[in-house]
């Protein structure tokens, strides 16, 4: 039997029509003479009838037929008597009248549905069933749609697709590398891509003019939910472009994606918030703009309250007095919620979380004993509270303010319910530092990678005061999620080495992991810039989902392992030798 339709395809305008599916027995049910079974393939299910009295040959061997058998059934499509609204071949059924038992099966060790209750662990065991459920069907149709639309879209705008590189040269770009041995030049490493960073670039000095790729990366570094040892990103470049031609053509890019994949139309111009607003607003450089809770700096309203804790940070320089407020919501905290939003304070360094209630009986907090009613006065005007608010203050390090604050807010928002998922909104950072100091070695490291461009006006403080410096990067937030980021590069040799020095590089080390750029800058190199998308992370966000492991067909735990295929696992000596490689006892 040749198949006909997908089991999920079949509608009213099929009735009368003889048709051939295949696929999984989701469940069979033997009702005497009648055996009903729901066959399911990716497209959906649909409700198979076995009728006695119309084919007993094909009832005896469908009475024979279990959970996940596949099977092949041919039958002449019955408008069915008893509906089922719930999914959308529920108005039809297939009457059978043959059926070939194509293989059996064993009982799955986890059940094929979408609400089972199976620790990751075996679901990533058995993976192959686990993908077989409806849920995740539908988020790598979701998955291929979107790379079909990406694709379509950048080779309309003039974008190439090249590959570059998998086995390339270590450098130091931020993360750790995966190393690769080589067996032809033994004692030495290739490194599989943290990104195609230097690669695109001398695309855009070889004259590709504008360059696609989605590509697979690798990075060596600790796990959570948005991050995989090997991931997938939307990569682009293009020359001869500043900073407003790459975000207009990437935010179309994306509006484009929210537009055919999920029916949303995204308003552009996308949002433009600088570093420095987005930290001072919202504690995070990819902030959340769902709903408000937004930071309000109280240092110079605290400044004489008679509150000590907070009169200190209001005075010492890089510290300061902050505050977000809950509007409305005060009856929804407790003293125990607020002391759970106090611990996720903590947990990002803060001392504590102090708080003020502002009740239908006036201002209820331990700490109004110890602030002036002038001060008092002032803090309630500046954070235009009213009746029912609830006002949470740090006072601390700004970085710790920041975080601790921005997080808080964050929380706040969950116990609340107000982050919707088919809310969407997105917006760009901007003007980022183009350094940060690493206090453990003592030395300024690029916020993004060494390869950005400061902006023109800050370029001679580069060697003066790195602290100042801001760079030509853009980073795309959607939700509180880092979509993308990307930034115009530094095209000119002689600024790039001013770069390497200024992050600690010697000229001999700059040549030696970075040569082979700094020889193409002197051949001609238009200026050039470009951004990187995280497609695990968007596919995530499309489907609604809280992990990328859930939009990735084979993905690695949280200790990067793969229980699938039990990866990574100890190679065989023999190879080890061929490789010149000993291995260490623990």
């Amino acid at each position: 039997m040749k198949r006909t339709h997908y089991c999920g395809d079949l509608r009213n305008e099929h009735i009368n029509q003889e048709v051939v599916l295949m696929g999984w027995v989701q469940r069979a049910r033997n009702l005497g003479g009648l055996i009903f079974v729901d066959l399911r393939d990716r497209e959906g299910i649909c409700q198979i009838v076995f009728d006695e009295e119309i084919d007993k040959q094909a009832f005896e061997k469908a009475s024979k037929i279990g959970s996940e058998y596949v099977i092949s059934i041919s039958g002449i499509v019955r408008e069915r008597s008893s509906k089922n609204s719930n999914i959308p071949t529920g108005d039809i059924e297939i009457f059978a009248n043959s059926i070939d038992i194509l293989n059996e099966a064993n009982t799955p060790p986890i059940y094929i549905k979408d609400d089972d209750d199976v620790s990751e662990n075996l679901r990533l065991k058995y993976r192959y069933l686990d993908l077989r459920k409806p849920k995740m069907q539908k988020n790598f149709i979701l998955r291929h749609k979107v790379t079909q639309i990406v694709r379509n879209f950048l080779s309309q705008e003039g974008f190439i697709d090249v590959e570059t590189p998998m086995l390339t040269k270590p450098t130091p770009e931020g993360a750790r590398d995966y190393l690769v041995p080589s067996r032809v030049s033994n004692g030495k490493f290739y490194a599989l891509p943290q990104s195609p960073q230097l690669f695109k670039q001398l695309l855009m000095v070889s004259g590709m003019d504008r360059y696609y790729q989605i590509v697979k990366c690798f990075r060596d570094e600790d796990l959570r939910a948005d991050r995989q040892p090997e991931f997938t990103q939307i990569d682009c470049e293009m020359s001869f472009v500043d900073m407003e031609d790459v975000m207009q053509i990437m935010e179309r890019l994306i509006a484009k994606v929210f537009d055919e994949a999920l029916n949303v139309k995204i308003d552009l111009p996308l949002q433009r918030m600088t570093y420095d607003e987005a930290m001072s607003r919202f504690g995070s450089d990819k902030p959340d703009v769902r709903f408000g809770f937004e930071i309000v700096d109280l240092t110079e309203e605290v400044k004489d309250c008679g509150f000590s804790v907070f009169e200190t940070s209001a005075m010492e320089e890089g510290k300061s007095v902050r505050a977000i407020n809950i509007n409305g919501y005060e009856s929804n905290f407790t003293r125990k919620g607020i002391t759970a939003l106090e611990d996720v304070a903590k947990t990002y360094g803060a001392k504590g979380l102090a708080w003020i209630k502002l009740t239908s009986e006036g201002v209820n907090s331990p700490i109004s004993k110890f602030i002036n009613d002038e001060a008092m006065n002032r803090i309630l005007s500046k954070m235009d509270a009213k009746t029912g608010d609830l006002i949470l203050f740090v006072a601390d390090r700004d970085k710790i303010v920041f975080d601790s604050l921005g997080h808080v807010r964050i929380d706040a928002a969950k116990k609340l319910d107000l982050l919707k998922k088919d809310e969407y909104k997105l917006l760009y950072v901007t003007e980022f530092p183009q350094f940060e100091y690493d206090e453990d070695n003592n030395r300024y490291v690029a916020m993004h990678h060494p390869f950005t461009s400061p902006l023109d006006e800050d370029m001679e403080l580069l060697e003066s005061n790195p602290s100042k410096v801001r760079a030509k990067a853009y980073d795309m937030v959607l939700n509180g999620v880092e979509l993308g980021g990307g930034s115009i590069r530094i095209h000119n040799s002689k600024i790039q080495e001013k770069m390497f020095t200024a992050l600690g590089f010697s000229t001999e080390e700059a040549w030696d992991k970075f040569g082979f750029l700094l020889e193409a800058f002197k051949y001609g190199t238009p200026p050039h810039g470009g951004i990187a998308f995280g497609l695990d992370r968007l596919i995530m966000l499309l489907a609604g989902e809280e992990s990328i492991r859930e939009v990735i067909a084979f993905p690695k735990t949280q200790n990067a392992s793969c229980p699938l295929t039990n990866a990574p696992s100890e190679a065989d000596n023999t190879a080890l030798l061929e490789l010149g490689i000993g291995l260490l006892d623990n």
